[in-house]
């Protein structure tokens, strides 16, 4: 299969594109980027041809794309693509309205084209062992899960409202709250959320605790703070603890890492040692395109989780827990 890549303005787009390039039954062919230099240095990273016109490049003979683009511009570089037919898997969140993900998901239903969403998350051996887990019944009913998406304060565009959609709720509510859906088969009844901006001297917020009601009654409580410090050894956290009425579990999704202090860059560093989560996504990504299969992470997953997001910021802006509808 051939691959393309629609920016490298994501820091996961670089990780993306080595899986690709090492993957025994895909090539990443092309790339496009509306920031040339940085198009031209991934070109020459990954041996893939660079294009600096959207078009030429949609009308090359790639049968896929990874769209890494900043959150804003996922809507257009999604519909081109679907429209262009070829199957997709966008970086989260879908994107930064409700409206630009719907007509997305419909984009790429109309075109019978693939849509994933880059939830690399699920793809833990430790996630998927809890999931077990709660699926099984092992912990009986879920009655309440703690969790927590902490992050090292990005810059660049992710503090850049009118490009990100946001701040840290942006950034990081969504991962948890897959999970959350994921394995408990339940969806958002209602959401309260309180932020400020604390940390840095930012235009958007960097901290926050969202309180959500599942329908089935769970309730589930996210930190998505930018509130690991610049020496911190690892990008963030994800972490949940899960209280059912047969036990309590918690998880850590990167455990399994060694501590390495590193004399020769000045730092220290956690590295995982567990599978690597994006590696799956992308064989994941590209095992749907060979079989022909609905994708692991829907277009409908990203919307949901969107969903919350955006009632986050109006149940903050109002004071008000703000109860979700749905199309």
């Amino acid at each position: 299969m051939n691959i393309g890549m629609i920016s490298f303005a994501h820091m996961h787009a670089n990780s993306y594109a080595k899986h690709l390039h090492r993957h025994p039954e895909s090539e990443l062919t092309a790339i496009w980027d509306d920031d040339p230099s940085r198009g031209q240095r991934a070109s020459d990273a990954f041996g893939a041809r660079y294009y600096d016109d959207l078009d030429q490049f949609l009308h090359s003979d790639v049968d896929a794309v990874l769209v890494c683009s900043e959150n804003a511009k996922h809507r257009d570089h999604v519909v081109k693509a679907s429209q262009a037919g070829k199957h997709v898997l966008c970086e989260k969140p879908i994107a930064t309205e409700i409206r630009d993900a719907e007509e997305m998901i419909d984009s790429c239903r109309e075109h019978g084209v693939i849509l994933q969403i880059a939830y690399p998350v699920r793809f833990a051996p430790s996630v998927e062992r809890v999931r077990d887990m709660v699926q099984n019944g092992e912990l009986g009913d879920i009655l309440a899960i703690n969790g927590t998406n902490h992050g090292q304060m990005p810059g660049g565009w992710f503090v850049q409202k009118e490009m990100s959609g946001g701040g840290a709720a942006t950034d990081h509510i969504v991962h948890v709250m897959d999970l959350v859906r994921w394995m408990l088969n339940d969806e958002v009844k209602s959401v309260y959320a309180e932020m400020d901006t604390r940390f840095y001297d930012i235009d958007v917020e960097d901290c926050g605790i969202v309180s959500l009601e599942m329908e089935s009654g769970t309730i589930v409580t996210i930190d998505p703070s930018w509130s690991r410090p610049k020496t911190f050894p690892m990008w963030g956290d994800v972490k949940m603890e899960m209280i059912g009425t047969k036990g309590t579990l918690s998880v850590d999704v990167f455990k399994q890492s060694v501590l390495y202090f590193n004399d020769r860059d000045g730092k220290v560093q956690q590295l995982p040692w567990a599978e690597d989560m994006d590696r799956r996504l992308i064989d994941d990504f590209l095992d749907c395109i060979k079989h022909n299969r609905a994708p692991s992470i829907t277009g409908e997953d990203g919307l949901r989780t969107l969903e919350v997001v955006k009632a986050a910021y109006e149940s903050h802006e109002s004071k008000k827990v703000v109860q979700l509808t749905r199309r």
